[in-house]
């Protein structure tokens, strides 16, 4: 049994509309861009690619729709027109770009945005300096189910499957009688231990009081296996990001419950991630690559090239897969369920606007405290220290002023506080921002870290809680 889209849900249309007026300030500035003379552009970007320490670079990527910015930036030449001689490197697992940017293999690449921090930090590997100076995107992953979860699921609390967004609580109804009946626990698939999809599965799990340590199984599966696996029953659900998850709706062999979007409105999701010794030994290379993909992601943004993205990234040395899959999502709509219509989601990837490429530091705290939350870091750490020296703003903000971009003047917001479109003011022009809030309520002050740890219901902490207080008063 599928239940409808609440009636209140924007139809197509409306849908396409919406995401052409988001975009519209960015076609704004990229007329007024043109209106400059190319010479005097030219000039600029001249001056901007002085002084390169290297210019030959390797970046590595995984087959997703979020790898937009890099394959763009290459495809369309922004790279080059910041005198880069680029190579797009398609990785087969994040363990291998996180191990190749470690070794040097890769110069840079598409990130997870907690990957830096695990990296220095030493979660599941050997400690390794690594930083970031831009946010690649916002939002972009979704949670599916297999059909047979789905209809249990629906069984067991048919009022709580007939809302959007979707929560766990008929997940923890099967979840209870499974344990009642002496079956063993269902297997869930993420990404990464410190990917934002096992932070973001294991949120909405623990949001119904589900313990993701000890109710489910969860294991780790590379983004483009994640069907197959699915397909052949190995697990029953994942957190992934696109077009993994339409592509199991599309083939009719699961259902989408929940993006991430509905889960935090406008959460951070990858960076473009280097080495610190690297980005300290070729500081010009490094800014040249952000100006580069600052462009492309302003570029990608926009409404009216999102068909030409859809083509560029679904290409079989990219993202190897069919177009009408790619596109559900990257053009502001979203499919639940096979037999359902598209809805209108047009913010499920945000490339640019709402300062979508800006390092919060702020972000990576919210990140470190999820570390802390599930056990995964066990010492105590400052934690505004530490996200300050692996979101690095400051590179960001020169970038950004080398190509005429606004960027925030401050490094710090909390989340979980705006329901609407709001204008940040303290930057250097006035920035439209989106909604940031959490599906459950909570909210994350950065002032107030400990607390915000400690305010969860379901979680594993490690850690010495006065340590850590101690640390981050």
């Amino acid at each position: 049994m599928v239940y409808p889209v609440s009636t209140d849900a924007p139809d197509i249309d409306t849908s396409k509309r919406d995401f052409m007026k988001k975009t519209a300030t960015l076609s704004a500035a990229a007329a007024l861009m043109s209106l400059v003379p190319p010479g005097v552009r030219s000039a600029a970007w001249a001056a901007g690619t002085e002084g390169l320490e290297k210019t030959a670079l390797t970046f590595g990527i995984i087959p997703l729709t979020d790898c937009a910015p890099i394959v763009v930036a290459y495809e369309k030449g922004f790279f080059k027109k910041h005198g880069l001689d680029v190579t797009v490197s398609k990785e087969a697992s994040w363990a291998n770009i996180r191990d190749k940017v470690a070794i040097g293999a890769l110069d840079g690449a598409h990130m997870l945005a907690g990957m830096p921090i695990a990296a220095t930090l030493g979660v599941g590997a050997t400690p390794k300096d690594t930083v970031t100076a831009f946010s690649m995107d916002l939002n972009g992953n979704g949670i599916t189910v297999s059909n047979e979860l789905y209809e249990r699921m629906v069984a067991a609390d048919p009022e709580a499957m007939k809302t959007r967004p979707t929560s766990a609580r008929a997940l923890k109804k099967v979840i209870d009688a499974d344990k009642a009946a002496g079956k063993e626990p269902m297997t869930f698939a993420m990404v990464f231990p410190v990917s934002t999809h096992n932070y973001e599965l294991r949120y909405w799990m623990a949001s119904a009081g589900i313990d993701p340590d000890q109710d489910v199984r969860l294991i780790v599966i590379p983004p483009p296996q994640m069907v197959a696996n699915l397909q052949s029953k190995n697990i029953v659900g994942y957190c992934v990001g696109e077009p993994w998850n339409q592509r199991a709706v599309e083939m009719g062999i699961g259902k989408s419950i929940i993006t991430n979007y509905e889960i935090w409105n406008n959460n951070p999701e990858k960076v473009f991630g280097v080495n610190k010794e690297w980005a300290d030994k070729y500081p010009n290379s490094h800014r040249a690559a952000v100006r580069a993909l600052i462009e492309a992601a302003a570029w990608a943004d926009l409404a009216e090239n999102r068909k030409e993205v859809v083509k560029i990234i679904s290409a079989k040395s990219y993202v190897n897969a069919p177009t009408d899959v790619v596109d559900n999502s990257m053009t502001g709509t979203w499919r639940y369920s096979k037999d359902e219509k598209l809805v209108a989601l047009p913010d499920f990837n945000v490339f640019h606007r709402y300062a979508a490429n800006f390092p919060w530091r702020s972000h990576a705290a919210w990140f470190i405290t999820q570390m802390y939350r599930w056990g995964q870091l066990d010492r105590a750490v400052d934690i505004k220290k530490t996200a300050s020296g692996i979101y690095l703003p400051e590179i960001y903000r020169q970038a950004a002023k080398e190509v005429g971009v606004a960027a925030p003047t401050i490094d710090w917001k909390p989340e979980g506080v705006n329901k609407a479109n709001w204008t940040l003011k303290q930057a250097t022009a006035p920035i439209t921002m989106g909604p940031d809030m959490f599906f459950d309520g909570m909210k994350f002050d950065p002032s107030h870290m400990v607390d915000y740890i400690k305010g969860f219901k379901v979680s594993h902490l490690k850690v010495d809680m006065k340590a850590l207080a101690k640390l981050n008063k």
